[in-house]
């Protein structure tokens, strides 16, 4: 995000959404000026939004957000879902949104349980189409791998998780033993909205700046950094374990999707070719010119290349 004048967001605001960073708690105060629903699993407190498509031949689908964007991220995605005859189901990960921040190890396997209690609730018999982008890549490949039988197609937008992953210097850095976390909880905050937008390629200004404020809108309340921090160092650099997880999904032979942006800066494209033999049964699709984030930059792209995937029998 560049202060140097050419964007409508002031310097003096973007300075203040840095400053408000942790700076509330989640109370249930709080949660009852949000929009959505909420529910109380053994996981955590779970900020959710479910809508009716009005098809009941189809099945539900459950959409799972990556690293530091809650369910906003699948604005685009899910009202297109919905308008198509599906039952769509979002939800903020444990610590970010208006999710509980709770005090544990953010793992794979922390997230797929907290998938797991929410299917439990909202899906009747358990069975549904499963997104993923970014972590929640990780996070779905996870669940299926721990809860066999669910999940009956699955669809990835640039997904995390391949052990030929090369992270950057700032992610090593958040590893080191003690200082490490005290100097991601210094820099994060200015550096996550000062880098929110770098993935959106075809927006303009506005959209830009409503991005980076409904962002820093969850930011506020205290846990955000503790999460993102536990899941970097347990999730995203796990990648090990993580690619473990996907073979054992590839082992079920859902029926899978994977798009990938070319100019994707967070969750680099080269990636693919190690997936394309992880996943073998997946149909992969390459958007040219794309970022990380193209199902809320190219909204309209994105579900234009899914929806036939999703009605394929």
């Amino acid at each position: 995000l560049s202060m140097k004048g050419e964007w409508p967001m002031k310097e003096k605001e973007f300075k203040k959404l840095v400053k408000q960073v942790e700076t509330k708690k989640l109370t249930k105060k709080e949660r009852s000026k949000a929009p959505g629903e909420f529910l109380d699993l053994n996981s955590g407190f779970t900020h959710y939004e479910r809508k009716e498509g009005g098809d009941p031949s189809k099945l539900p689908v459950v959409l799972v957000h990556g690293y530091s964007t809650p369910y906003f991220l699948y604005d685009h995605i899910f009202e297109a879902l919905v308008k198509e005859g599906y039952t769509v189901i979002r939800y903020d990960l444990l610590g970010r949104g208006l999710s509980e921040r709770v005090k544990a190890k953010y793992t794979p396997e922390l997230f797929a349980n907290q998938l797991k209690e929410l299917i439990d609730w909202l899906v009747p018999d358990g069975r549904c189409i499963l997104f993923g982008t970014s972590m929640g890549g990780s996070i779905v490949a996870a669940f299926c791998a721990m809860y066999p039988g669910l999940a009956q197609k699955i669809v990835f937008y640039a997904p995390a998780g391949m052990d030929n992953f090369k992270p950057p210097v700032y992610m090593k850095l958040a590893t080191i033993p003690v200082l490490g976390k005290r100097i991601f909880k210094l820099v994060m905050p200015k550096s996550t909205l000062t880098r929110a937008t770098d993935e959106l390629l075809h927006q303009g200004d506005a959209v830009k700046d409503k991005f980076v404020r409904d962002l820093a809108y969850t930011m506020q309340y205290k846990g955000y950094l503790d999460g993102t921090w536990s899941s970097l160092v347990h999730t995203i650099l796990n990648t090990k374990e993580d690619t473990k997880y996907y073979k054992k999904m590839a082992k079920q032979h859902i029926p899978t999707l994977v798009i990938w942006g070319t100019e994707d800066k967070t969750m680099p494209i080269y990636q693919i070719d190690r997936m394309a033999k992880v996943l073998k049964d997946a149909e992969f699709v390459i958007f040219e010119g794309s970022g990380h984030i193209f199902l809320y930059d190219e909204g309209e792209r994105a579900i234009a290349h899914t929806l036939p995937f999703l009605k394929e029998e």
